[in-house]
């Protein structure tokens, strides 16, 4: 039997309320012992006084017991909502620590709801997900996948891939005749519409992980045109030191800022230019390792200085860059024009002003954020998933030659790893040491 456990399941700090969860066959004993009540009714929201063991008031709170299956976990769970504070929640749960409930360990929640199949590990993902969205659209596709639209893929694409493992364990039995051409088509059709969609899968959720993940924007140029001033005047405060000094930004600045219903991550680099500095040379390496890491490139050049060497470096840095999104920024458009525009005819070009306006700059990443949000594809939100489905697409395509061949007891074997790997998303077949690593991924009390 399973000890029960207990946990702070808001966050740490100074606020309205704090919820504190016990899950486990002791909730209920827990729920008379704090509250003093005998009868407690089920899912109905008691207002009571919570006392410690010496029978000393904690504090008035809403009390609500659930009784297993019908729960989180599908155990008992009993929540109390006190006033949220630094002290009051800990106190409570001292308290119900000292009747011989355990802490739990992060995610341990989810785990057991896992376990007890309540959820599958689709939506224990997404409820993880869930909890540092970076944008309305995560929420949107994080919903779906919680209401089981990932899931649904895995089972279609494991009984696809178990009716061509089933053709081809009848046929193992009749060896010594050859596999009608009508199944083979089939089996053939099968895999290869299958590997279209994990394809077309992969390659969404490589296009839109930002939804998922937050956005990174690098804003890159020579010294001294702009990019921190860019950064502060985005961010409405003074983050970086400006100065009219080249190369003054030696390292990166990461800021995260709301762009539209967009998180986003926005990273200052120091000016690329040719330097005998050892340290302005480590952080022109971390500038250059930020546009590999980067969704969108910002490249600013000064509109009030003609196009030099060093911008011609800055550009030869994006140049087949077809990954990216990149957007080119004239800044100091407020001044005279010195600046050849017609060197970036290829580009798509935003004149701004880090002093006066750069509302262009803003408005157009909004835009860009929000069309890569358009869209209902199926996606996957963690690396976990995309290894499994990329998996399944080599043990598929390690099946066909046997297939073709006629050997069809290594096709068998590649069609089960296929399976095994597919089933992985929802439901695996490891250990439950693989579970425990998983789920401390998580937040405690959830």
């Amino acid at each position: 039997m399973r000890s029960s456990i207990v946990a702070i399941a808001t966050a740490t700090g100074v606020a309205s309320i704090s919820i504190i969860r016990v899950s486990g066959s002791a909730s209920y004993d827990i729920a008379q012992r704090l509250s003093h009540k005998q009868d407690i009714t089920p899912r109905y929201a008691h207002l009571t006084s919570l006392y410690n063991s010496q029978n000393e008031l904690i504090d008035r709170a809403i009390m609500i017991y659930f009784t297993s299956p019908n729960s989180f976990t599908g155990e008992d769970i009993v929540e109390f909502q006190c006033h949220g504070g630094l002290v009051v929640a800990q106190e409570i749960v001292d308290t119900i620590t000292s009747y011989g409930v355990r802490l739990a360990m992060a995610g341990e929640f989810s785990k057991r709801a896992f376990l007890n199949g309540k959820i599958d590990l689709t939506e224990a993902e997404a409820i993880s997900k869930l909890i540092e969205a970076k944008s309305v659209d995560a929420v949107k596709i994080l919903a779906k996948q919680m209401r089981g639209e990932l899931r649904e893929f895995v089972e279609d694409s494991r009984d696809s891939l178990l009716k061509s493992l089933a053709y081809s364990e009848v046929m193992i039995d009749y060896a010594q005749e050859d596999i009608p051409t009508d199944i083979m088509d089939s089996i053939t059709s099968q895999l290869d519409s299958l590997i279209n969609q994990i394809d077309n899968i992969v390659e969404t959720t490589h296009r839109r992980r930002g939804l998922i993940e937050g956005f990174r924007v690098a804003i890159i140029g020579k010294p001294n045109v702009g990019k921190s001033s860019m950064l502060n005047a985005l961010l409405s405060y003074d983050r970086a030191i400006v100065s009219d000094i080249a190369g003054t930004t030696r390292d990166t600045i990461e800021e995260p800022i709301r762009i539209g219903s967009h998180i986003i991550k926005l990273v200052d680099t120091a000016g690329i230019r040719d330097s005998s500095d050892t340290i302005e040379k480590i952080g022109i390496e971390r500038s250059i390792s930020s546009i590999r890491e980067a969704d969108v490139v910002v490249v600013l050049f000064d509109n009030s200085s003609a196009f030099d060497d060093e911008d011609a470096k800055i550009l030869s840095l994006v140049e087949g860059l077809e990954d990216k999104h990149i957007l080119v920024a004239l800044n100091k458009s407020d001044l005279a024009t010195l600046f050849d525009k017609s060197i970036l005819d290829t580009y798509e070009v935003l004149e701004v002003s880090a002093k006066h306006s750069f509302v262009k700059l803003t408005d157009r990443l909004k835009e860009l954020f929000d069309n890569i949000g358009e869209g209902d594809e199926l996606m996957l939100i963690s690396s976990r998933q995309t290894e499994a489905v990329k998996s399944a697409k080599v043990s598929i395509l390690e099946a066909r030659e046997p297939l073709v061949n006629g050997e069809l007891e290594f096709f068998s074997y590649h069609l089960q790893e296929a399976i095994k790997y597919i089933s992985s998303i929802s439901k695996p077949y490891d250990s439950e040491e693989i579970l425990d690593k998983m789920f401390s991924e998580f937040c405690l009390g959830k």
